[in-house]
């Protein structure tokens, strides 16, 4: 269970959105397991605008590297959805 210190933006439509862009990239790379399922990564990076990663790593239970892969792993799955934005 996570607690946090204040309540939460992410709206379910959002988290589903993110989660299943996740469950499809992991899908097509073939990952077999992962630390956390997908909407618990999507929290994870939503989380990332206000927390560092010590922090988000410590409250989600993985490492420092794990919590900075599956930040930058999301922002590239949103950034192949808008090209141009790079």
């Amino acid at each position: 269970m996570l607690f946090y210190r204040a309540a939460l933006d992410l709206s379910p439509r959002t988290r589903t959105f993110v989660a299943d862009l996740i469950r499809g990239h992991r899908r097509r790379i073939g990952s077999r397991w992962r630390v956390l399922p997908p909407g618990r990564q999507a929290l994870l990076v939503h989380l990332r605008r206000n927390e560092t990663f010590s922090a988000l790593a410590a409250a989600f239970g993985v490492g420092l590297a794990t919590a900075h892969r599956y930040v930058t792993e999301v922002i590239g799955l949103l950034a192949e959805l808008a090209p141009d934005l790079r």
